[in-house]
């Protein structure tokens, strides 16, 4: 099947894995620090939507990139947790969209790419 085929928030699902699986990696890879001490807080909407506002504002994506973006956060059925607001959530909604569809079309080189910017920018959070 093809990966514009899918809903919005069926990239977004799988996205979530891709996305939480990297930033693990991360951490234990370059963190390494007691399992007790690792926090998955990376995985939050907050952090989430932080690096998505800095990818929009440097034109970091491309047409086709910013359309799925776009297709997750717009997408119908998203409610917020208490800890982050409509806005963070969509945004990482978005980015999870964007992530799943990578993965899905075997783009593992640019969710790498846009990974490590994520990471770049949020680096004082990783020690």
């Amino acid at each position: 099947m093809d990966a514009m085929q899918y809903s919005p928030l069926a990239l977004a699902f799988i996205g979530d894995g891709v996305y939480e699986i990297r930033v693990r990696e991360k951490l234990i890879l370059e963190a390494n620090m007691p399992a007790d001490k690792l926090t998955v807080e990376r995985v939050c909407a907050e952090y989430q939507a932080k690096a998505v506002r800095k990818w929009l504002d440097e034109g970091l994506l491309n047409e086709q990139e910013m359309d799925i973006f776009k297709r997750g956060r717009n997408a119908k059925g998203i409610n917020a947790p208490k800890h982050s607001t409509v806005g963070e959530y969509r945004m990482a909604t978005g980015l999870e969209c964007l992530f799943g569809f990578l993965y899905l079309t075997g783009r593992e080189e640019r969710i790498g790419e846009l990974f490590e910017l994520i990471i770049s920018e949020n680096s004082s959070d990783i020690e």
